[in-house]
């Protein structure tokens, strides 16, 4: 039984980094099941096995994404736990490991299934609403909406491939939100 469940875990996984692969190159909405299960080394059939639809490929795709997310942010705590609003650095610096080019590539390529079927979105609007909860939480809820979104906005500027923002221009504004995080409330309004 569990050399079965590991076979299939590897499969699972095969597919799923196939699957990935293939959204970056082209596209969800281009994506084939055939196309996945050949670049995955399987037979149609075992990838039916795994995903019995392609929505169900799709939501595999964005649940890992997903769980990536989660484990990088609680990966990250132990370098952020003696600075304030340390929910806020996790979330961010999870958000920032995971918006290199390949990364930025899959989600462009997601958009297209998205659009088609937005319940594909239910668990990453899950976990926006945990984080945003978070973030509501730490030492000074409005700078760390203030970084998180700033930083949401560059990610969108990068998927969407528009982003005027020189790599110098990232490394700054970066280093500008790790000081506004420091900060513990906003000054008072006069």
């Amino acid at each position: 039984m569990a050399g079965e469940r590991r076979t299939r875990t590897n499969s699972r996984s095969r597919i799923l980094d196939a699957a990935a692969e293939i959204v970056a190159e082209i596209g969800a909405g281009k994506m084939t099941l055939d196309a996945v299960a050949e670049r995955a080394g399987l037979s149609k059939g075992g990838l039916l096995y795994n995903f019995p639809s392609k929505d169900a490929l799709l939501q595999a795709m964005i649940e890992r994404m997903v769980e990536d997310g989660i484990t990088e942010r609680e990966a990250s705590r132990s370098a952020h736990a003696h600075r304030p609003n340390v929910e806020a650095r996790c979330i961010i610096a999870s958000d920032l490991a995971h918006c290199g080019s390949h990364s930025r590539d899959v989600a462009s390529g997601m958009l297209a299934a998205i659009s088609e079927n937005p319940s594909l979105l239910e668990p990453v609007r899950k976990v926006v609403a945990e984080e945003w909860a978070m973030m509501r939480a730490s030492d000074c809820p409005e700078l760390s909406a203030i970084a998180w979104l700033a930083v949401q906005g560059l990610m969108s500027l990068d998927m969407f491939a528009i982003s005027p923002v020189t790599p110098e221009d990232r490394e700054h504004i970066l280093a500008a939100l790790d000081r506004l995080l420091d900060c513990r409330a906003l000054p008072a309004p006069q």
